[in-house]
């Protein structure tokens, strides 16, 4: 088994009322107790916007500096996500595919590093 992100970019959202977002959670909830139900689900949260972000950090002299801003230079945030522990790529791409219909909005999909311990085995050298 692998884990996979699957993401949606806050800027690929229209704007919507919180009634209509409350709809689109009521309409994901069923898919996200199916992927419960098949023992792939790790977690999931759809509720990030530029509005949550708590601080910015960078390392400087090797010491972590936080700050209000300024934050990372791009307009793109990450809107919501799950976290699928699946057998591979294409079950990945097909639980990312039943949000994606049922929210009415594109879908990214990323897998996790393979790691032993903390020793990646996935890096790019």
């Amino acid at each position: 088994m692998a884990e996979y992100l699957i993401t949606f970019n806050d800027e690929w959202v229209p704007d919507f009322t919180l009634e209509e977002v409350r709809e689109k959670a009521t309409s994901v909830r069923p898919v996200i107790e199916e992927m419960k139900a098949a023992g792939v689900f790790v977690f999931s949260n759809g509720g990030l916007d530029a509005s949550t972000t708590v601080c910015s950090v960078t390392a400087q002299d090797g010491e972590p500096v936080f700050t209000d801003g300024p934050y990372v230079e791009t307009k793109e945030h990450l809107g919501g996500f799950a976290v699928v522990d699946v057998a591979d790529d294409d079950a990945a791409r097909y639980w990312a595919g039943r949000i994606a219909v049922a929210l009415d909005w594109p879908q990214e999909v990323h897998r996790f590093p393979r790691s032993v311990g903390t020793l990646e085995i996935d890096t790019i050298a």
